[in-house]
């Protein structure tokens, strides 16, 4: 049984969640903006181009990440970028990698059946980062490219390493067995 759950973020996780992004600002702020009293907004912005899920140990309640679905296109496309955080005291723990297979199951699952129908996803992330790179290749994540002064983050453009995954590619977790 994994040690972690997923589920979206709600107003009552504003005080946890602002307490848990700034205990790990450190961590998370090499790569991303950190922006503890940020929740609020982003529960605003959830809809059908957005979904966010919180990544929870079972053990404790604790926040162990968050993962933003966006830029979610469907039709013909199907696609959505993945970006994510990990929070401390969790990070280098595998509770994170154990949620993402919780948000990719979820995000390649049929919407018949609570999944959100996509076919393919694509991680971005700073050539420097390598633990956030470390897992998307965990993930199954295949490089794809390079894409120089892709994203304006701490006051200047940064490259970023592009990985993708199809939901072909995707074993469900369901079909994992041990």
């Amino acid at each position: 049984m994994s040690r972690v759950t997923i589920r979206p973020p709600r107003a009552s996780d504003v005080k946890q969640y602002a307490e848990t992004v700034r205990r790990s600002a450190a961590h998370i702020g090499q790569w991303n903006p950190v922006e503890p009293d940020g929740l609020p907004d982003l529960l605003q912005r959830q809809g059908p181009g957005l979904r966010t899920y919180l990544i929870i140990d079972r053990a404790d309640g604790g926040f162990v990440g968050k993962c933003n679905v966006s830029n979610i296109v469907m039709g013909r496309f199907c696609n959505a970028a993945l970006g994510y955080d990990s929070y401390l005291p969790y990070a280098g723990t595998g509770r994170m990698t154990e949620g993402m297979r919780l948000v990719v199951d979820r995000c390649f699952a049929d919407q018949l059946v609570g999944g959100l129908g996509l076919h393919r996803l694509e991680i971005s992330v700073q050539p420097e980062n390598e633990r956030s790179i470390a897992l998307a290749r965990r993930l199954g994540f295949r490089h794809e490219g390079f894409t120089p002064r892709m994203l304006f983050l701490d006051g200047a453009w940064r490259d970023h390493e592009r990985f993708a995954l199809t939901a072909e590619e995707w074993r469900p977790l369901g079909a994992q067995e041990e």
